[in-house]
């Protein structure tokens, strides 16, 4: 069959046809304007609760105002990789700031997290080597293992028998990576580096974290590591400024000589345009504001605190979540989308995650809530939630949301 005709017989190519055909399709939607809380969709003011702008600084002053100097000083772009031309001040001090920041001896910003992820692992991971992940990582970590040269193995979602069961099963003297989430994306779980650490040395393997969902969110914004008081014991940290940072981008943070390793052999770095100018100088000032300013990562807590309550009061399964990534599991793809749907006219804008990006029987509304959410718009969306709930038999008809908390 021609490579073409191939793609547009496909499954995919039919289920996104059906849905648009059905004014169902959830993604690629366009905003028309977006301050972080709230956007505009189709010319409808609606509270964004699917954001990842957890403490709110995409629109903060300072992190404006640093883009807009750095555009007037820099320009807009570094035209090249940070390996030949394309290595500002900005990114030096960047490293040196996150390294510091984290609590590592060294850090390497690279363009976007996929690549950190990417090109950290595929430069590690050698021709007998074993790289093992967490079956729920993201798949930045997945496409690094399978662009390594050495072997990936799976074990199930936060399951320290099985991690100890595969390490145990691999040659001793062979070099073993273990990569797991810090907050998983979508549940907005935990992983448990204690007793993960526990099993990683006990079998010599090394770990790295991926803090993409917890920079800026837990340990006053330092991540996993210092949430557990582990951060001298993990191997690897890394990060992604296109959440808590309010910008795009990426950083690993670690030893100075395994850091240096990544810097010369890493593919997806030295063959990518570095950070631009505006970007790079957004993340210093948006560290800067994390640092100073601890009432932002309190306040994204109170406000995740308060949704929490606010769900379980209406009875949505809300799996595991620690953090604040709620999500809403309603385990039917078609309802999950009506659903996604239905709070869209109510003025509530969700992400719908669906296969691929979760199991089937998983489907969800992936909801994340913001330092600069205000009460109202909380009790905006807990209203939402609570119709939508009772219109598609999602939540118990009796359930109601009572007298809300104070946030």
């Amino acid at each position: 069959m021609d490579l073409f005709e191939k793609v547009e017989k496909s499954e995919t190519t039919a289920r996104a046809k059906e849905a648009m055909e059905l004014g169902l399709y959830p993604f690629f939607q366009p905003l028309s304007d977006s301050e972080g809380t709230t956007a505009t969709f189709r010319g409808k003011e609606v509270v964004m609760i699917g954001s990842n702008n957890y403490l709110g600084l995409t629109t903060h002053p300072k992190v404006r105002q640093a883009a807009i100097e750095a555009i007037e000083h820099y320009g807009t772009s570094c035209t090249g990789s940070r390996f030949l031309n394309g290595n500002l001040q900005f990114h030096e001090e960047l490293d040196r700031r996150l390294a510091d920041f984290v609590g590592k001896e060294a850090a390497l910003v690279f363009p976007t997290g996929y690549q950190t992820n990417v090109g950290t692992i595929s430069a590690l991971v050698q021709k007998g080597d074993f790289v093992i992940i967490d079956k729920d990582d993201h798949a930045s970590i997945v496409d690094g293992c399978m662009m390594s040269r050495g072997t990936m193995r799976r074990f199930n979602h936060n399951d320290i028998q099985d991690l100890d069961r595969v390490l145990g099963s691999l040659p001793d003297d062979a070099g073993k990576l273990v990569v797991v989430d810090g907050v998983y994306s979508m549940g907005g779980d935990i992983a448990p580096l204690p007793e993960l650490l526990e099993v990683c040395r006990k079998h010599d393997a090394r770990l790295m974290v991926d803090d993409a969902h917890s920079i800026g969110v837990l340990a006053k914004g330092r991540g996993t590591a210092a949430h557990f008081g582990l951060t001298d014991e993990v191997d690897l940290i890394m990060g992604t400024f296109s959440k808590s940072f309010a910008s795009i981008g990426g950083f690993i943070a670690g030893n100075k000589d395994v850091v240096s390793y990544i810097k010369h052999t890493a593919r997806s770095f030295a063959f990518s345009a570095s950070t631009t100018p505006p970007n790079a100088a957004a993340v210093l000032a948006a560290l800067d504001i994390i640092e100073s300013e601890p009432e932002h990562v309190e306040r994204l807590w109170e406000n995740a605190r308060y949704m929490q309550a606010g769900l379980d009061r209406l009875g949505y399964d809300t799996g595991n979540s620690e953090t604040p990534i709620i999500p809403i599991i309603i385990r039917d793809e078609y309802r999950t989308v009506l659903a996604w749907h239905a709070l869209i006219e109510e003025g509530v804008y969700t992400n719908p995650v669906v296969s691929p990006g979760v199991p089937p029987d998983e489907t969800l509304l992936r909801t994340s809530y913001m330092a600069t959410h205000r009460k109202e718009h909380l009790d905006r969306a807990l209203r939402g939630l609570e119709i939508v709930g009772h219109n598609l038999d999602l939540i118990p008809q009796t359930a109601t949301l009572g007298e809300p908390e104070t946030a």
